[in-house]
């Protein structure tokens, strides 16, 4: 094989590369952070003020065992009618997104079980009010 062979069919080789390149970056799928995300830009000082609030009190936890996820609300706020929602943003597919509304027993607690939700990143974001008091907690979490 004499060199303008082989130039021709480096040309090719790259030729073929670039086009798998372009095939790969039209059927990628790119999900947003959110579908209104302007919308939400615009609704952050909510947010930021339900996080102080939320910091006033002592924080809420967040435990995982072999089948469930279990959140916690402040012992504070335990004996409150509560209401509210939490939503488990998957971080890689928002195919895995779990919306729900927040509803503790008597002990302040809400129990998820794992067989709902894919082992993947989470976001967790409680948001809940006490009366006219409106808070929000955010904890990132792996589930396994």
């Amino acid at each position: 094989m004499n060199w303008g062979n082989k130039l021709v069919l480096v040309f090719v080789v790259f030729g073929l590369f670039i086009g798998y390149l372009v095939y790969r970056a039209v059927t990628t799928k790119y999900d947003l952070v959110s579908k209104d995300y302007y919308k939400d830009e615009l609704r952050y000082q909510d947010k930021i003020d339900r996080m102080k609030n939320a910091s006033k009190i002592s924080e809420v936890i967040v435990e995982q065992d072999a089948d469930a996820i279990i959140i916690q609300l402040p012992k504070e706020q335990k004996g409150y009618a509560v209401s509210g929602d939490v939503f488990f943003y998957c971080i890689t597919d928002d195919r895995n997104d779990y919306h729900t509304t927040l509803q503790v027993d008597s002990t302040n607690k809400q129990i998820f079980l794992k067989k709902s939700l894919q082992k993947a990143a989470y976001d967790i974001k409680i948001n809940w009010q006490i009366g006219k008091e409106l808070y929000y907690f955010e904890k990132k979490i792996l589930i396994r």
